[in-house]
């Protein structure tokens, strides 16, 4: 592939690299091509991804393109909160001055970019709004646009080409095989995932609840994935469906270990969500996926193929309560003080009549 862009040269003698993505698990799942990007570009050198506590547990041993990890410190705009975070003069007393480059996917940079400065490192690279600081090289940032071609953009100012669109988690034919054993599952298994960080995002639970009971009554199994957080959903999904289906849902929400998580998406064959970081992450070990999404969110978030993965768009432009403009998205928009869901006018029969074409033509 071509640089993404307008690139720009190689650096020299680059050993060490840090790469700026904190975040939830879909933004961590939108660094992964431009990480796998400088791994090519940059082979002898060494990438410490800088961001969330939770990255080692998704990532270690499933890709080649980050080698170390180090958790963020609490600083605003770049992580607001975490029990156990290293302290700044911590976080920078170790590691200022090791990196030969160092590289924000951190959002706008009005707070990463001085982060990043901090590191000392000999080149940089990332985005700026027009009130950011800008680095060594940089590319300015605009909301609409896809997080992954976004990455891939400001990777390339380093002189890194792409090597994949879509981010790559790897997961072993043993381990996929494990998990259906462990679950006891036969036939079909077709995960959910009824959550989503902005509850705007979520489609509610009866309408995953219509689409668990319709695979059920096929014979598939269904597994329920999510955090804490998605346990309400879960449990209303469950409480919904008829006594005896309930024997082959599979009930993993906020018990299953996030490290355990890219398996049980990997066995699967079609994952249900909302535009949330477990969609992305079934993305990433290859298994198709049906999204429920707000059509803006598809811009920067959407699946890039249509044979394996396929997206059922809300074209909600007002919201639903005070009747406020929500197109007006990013970094400078205001937002109202509702919460209602932007996706619920999305029908479980088109959700349905995707699941189904998937399983018979992937």
């Amino acid at each position: 592939m071509q640089q993404i862009g307008n690139g720009g040269e190689r650096f020299e003698d680059v050993r060490d690299i840090a790469v700026l993505r904190g975040g939830g698990l879909g933004d961590l799942m939108f660094a992964v091509p431009a990480m796998e990007a400088l791994a090519a570009a940059y082979p002898e050198a060494r990438i410490t991804l800088l961001g969330s506590p939770s990255a080692p547990s998704v990532l270690r041993g499933r890709t080649d393109a980050v080698h170390a990890f180090e958790e963020l410190p609490v600083v605003p705009g770049v992580r607001d909160s975490g029990d156990g975070a290293p302290t700044p003069e911590d976080f920078f007393g170790r590691l200022a001055g090791r990196f030969d480059l160092a590289v924000q996917v951190h959002g706008g940079g009005r707070n990463s970019n001085p982060f990043l400065l901090r590191l000392g490192a000999r080149h940089t690279v990332g985005t700026a709004t027009e009130d950011a600081e800008v680095l060594e090289r940089w590319v300015r940032y605009v909301y609409y646009q896809h997080e992954v071609v976004r990455a891939l953009e400001v990777v390339s100012l380093a002189g890194a080409e792409p090597v994949t669109l879509d981010p790559r988690v790897r997961v072993t034919d043993e381990e996929r095989a494990a998990m259906r054993e462990r679950l006891g599952v036969t036939g079909h298994l077709v995960a959910i995932h009824p959550g989503a960080t902005d509850p705007r995002r979520r489609w509610s639970p009866d309408r995953f609840a219509a689409v668990a009971r319709a695979r059920l009554e096929t014979g598939d199994h269904v597994v329920l994935v999510g955090d804490r957080s998605d346990v309400p959903a879960s449990s209303a999904i469950v409480a919904a469906l008829p006594a005896d289906l309930v024997g082959r849902v599979h009930d993993l929400t906020g018990s299953l270990p996030l490290g355990e998580l890219p398996a049980v998406l990997a066995a699967a064959d079609v994952m249900v969500g909302d535009d949330s970081g477990p969609r992305h992450l079934a993305v990433a070990v290859g298994t198709p996926t049906v999204g429920v999404f707000w059509f803006g969110n598809v811009v920067n978030a959407g699946p890039f193929d249509r044979g394996r993965h396929r997206v059922h768009l809300s074209f909600v432009t007002r919201c639903p309560v005070c009747g406020v403009d929500v197109t007006q998205v990013g970094w400078s928009a205001e937002r109202c003080e509702h919460d209602p869901s932007y996706v619920d006018e999305v029908e479980p029969q088109a959700v349905l009549a995707d699941v189904a074409d998937l399983l018979a033509t992937t």
